[in-house]
């Protein structure tokens, strides 16, 4: 069995490392007499139906059956209000130096206590899809919030013969299970953007003032991936797919943020008409051993902003949040994508939207894409070196998108450094570089950055990523060398024109790597970052320079 659960009477001591306060606190809070466990999807699905405020509209749930849901099953709709999306400034991390974790213990218990009279609902369900690697995450909720209890089974794997077999034969790890507490209802003078607390180091998290559905999903991956790391995995927030050629297989990851691209990299059919195998478009771990692949959720929840209903993506979605409700031409309540209502609209869609869907790869990977949104940069570069390769995807350079609820008047248009696309690390940064390098390096993945926004004044078009791509696997990509750099190639592109005499450009590319070189010599303690990342950015631009 993959995590831990059950202790033994003479383990539970103050010597054992898997307890502590906030871990014990909020464990404790699953077993009082206002919590009633929901494990069937029926169930889940029926609670959901008859939760205030959901919206039960007149479209049909496919694959209800293997999906283990009522046969009359249909879309359900469940709105926020102002908030519909992720409040990275409610994050605390306990292992943070800056964090006063004595304080945060006082106010998770008061937390639970004011909740003591509200009716909760429990679950629980599997993150990790394969043997090589699971775990078991707890979720704990107001009973007024089914819906999103409804489409927390739904997104992760829930319960059933053929998972709890698989479970019972994957790995061991030497780790808790995953325990989160979330009330949407608590408020405090102290925290008006709620508070979302992580104690990584014993698997748990409570999550407080916060009813967006993201907070519950993410919660559970930056704990499941910060596992993962522990135990001999990179942990990925982005994209994996495999083509078969007629001579081998080709590998490749995408990392970016919400909006960038990765999706529709993800999903897209081969331009050559060769079978494609899709791991996940959000959520997977590497194993560190052998390159292999494992998806931590079997559904998918995407942005609704590029769908309406004609598209055949429509008939796989199971939940919906933030989106519209009308009429249509026979009466029926149907969604309003787009994004007509607000921003950030979302569904969860089932794993059958993707037939040549599969839970592990077991084949190396080939390569690791990084995408950014930097104007500085041509449609496609290489990066030969690995050193280098791991220190873009430490400074990966891209724009804040919808999903995230952005506070203290952030510029959501700037240009913004997320490291690897994961706003959800707790770990320090310098491990995921060393993660990262090990991949390049050890193991002989191939590194390139994607820029996914514009090119000067020019977008890059899907079209233009999505042909080099192809380009690129199947080795007729020219690549030359960016600016005289060995390290680093670009890809020639009609339209898209690399002129390093235009000193204007050059000045740009310089800026842009400066900025790079800035953000990783700001990493300091927790975050620091080995001195080679560093030298070899200062070494770019004084040849560019």
């Amino acid at each position: 069995m993959a995590t831990i659960e059950n202790l033994a009477n003479a383990s539970i001591t103050e010597k054992n490392q898997l307890l502590n306060s906030v871990k014990t606190t909020v464990e404790t809070a699953f077993y009082g007499n206002n919590v009633q466990e929901v494990l069937d999807l029926q169930d889940a699905y029926d609670r959901a139906n008859q939760a205030p405020g959901t919206i039960v509209t007149d479209m049909s749930v496919k694959h209800t059956q293997d999906l283990g849901l009522p046969d009359d099953a249909k879309v359900l709709v469940y709105n926020n209000g102002k908030i519909v999306g992720r409040t990275a400034a409610a994050r605390v991390i306990a292992e943070y130096p800056e964090t006063d974790t004595k304080q945060y213990e006082g106010i998770i218990r008061e937390a639970i206590f004011e909740g003591r009279a509200e009716k909760f609902l429990k679950t629980e369900v599997y993150v990790g899809l394969d043997a090589d690697f699971m775990m078991k995450s707890h979720l704990m909720i107001p009973e007024e919030y089914a819906n999103s209890l409804y489409s927390y089974m739904l997104n992760f794997q829930v319960k059933d013969a053929i998972h709890d077999a698989m479970y019972q034969a994957s790995n061991q790890f030497d780790e808790n299970d995953i325990y989160i507490y979330a009330d949407p209802n608590w408020q405090h003078p102290d925290f008006p953007n709620g508070l979302a607390f992580f104690d990584q180091a014993h698997n748990v998290a409570i999550i407080l003032g916060l009813s967006y559905f993201g907070e519950l999903k993410k919660g559970t991956l930056t704990l499941a991936w910060a596992t993962a790391h522990r135990n001999g995995f990179v942990s990925a927030h982005g994209g994996m797919k495999q083509y078969q050629l007629a001579d081998k297989t080709y590998t490749m990851a995408a990392f970016g943020l919400s909006g960038s691209g990765k999706s529709t990299i993800t999903f897209a059919p081969s331009k050559r008409d060769e079978q494609i195998e899709i791991l996940h478009d959000d959520a997977f771990v590497i194993n560190k051993t052998d390159a292999s692949a494992t998806a931590l959720e079997p559904s998918y929840f995407d942005k609704t902003q590029d769908y309406d209903l004609t598209k055949s993506s429509v008939d796989y979605f199971l939940t919906c949040q933030n989106v519209g409700v009308t009429l249509n031409e026979s009466g029926e309540k149907v969604p309003v994508l787009r994004d007509i209502r607000n921003s950030n609209g979302r569904a969860v869609k089932s794993r059958f939207m993707t037939k040549n869907r599969t839970d592990h790869l077991a084949s190396a990977l080939d390569a690791v894409y990084w995408i950014m949104k930097d104007d500085s940069l041509p449609p496609v570069l290489k990066i030969t070196d690995p050193v280098i390769a791991a220190a873009f995807g430490v400074t990966l350079a891209t724009k804040r998108s919808s999903a995230e609820n952005i506070v203290n008047g952030v510029d959501k248009n700037k240009l913004v450094i997320e490291p690897f696309a994961n706003p959800f690390r707790v770990y320090p940064l310098g491990e995921d570089y060393q993660d990262f390098r090990t991949l390049f390096e050890e193991l002989g993945t191939a590194c390139y950055v994607i820029n996914t926004g514009y090119f000067g004044n020019k977008k890059v078009t899907p079209d233009v990523t999505l042909d080099s791509i192809d380009d690129i696997i199947h080795h007729e990509a020219k690549f030359v060398p960016y600016g005289g750099l060995d390290e680093l190639l670009y890809l020639e592109i009609p339209g898209y024109e690399v002129d390093f005499s235009d000193i204007h450009y050059r000045e740009k590319v310089v800026e842009r790597l400066q900025t790079r070189l800035n953000f990783m010599e700001a990493q300091t303690e927790y975050n620091i970052l080995p001195g080679e990342a560093k030298a070899t950015m200062a070494q770019l631009i004084d040849k560019l320079a």
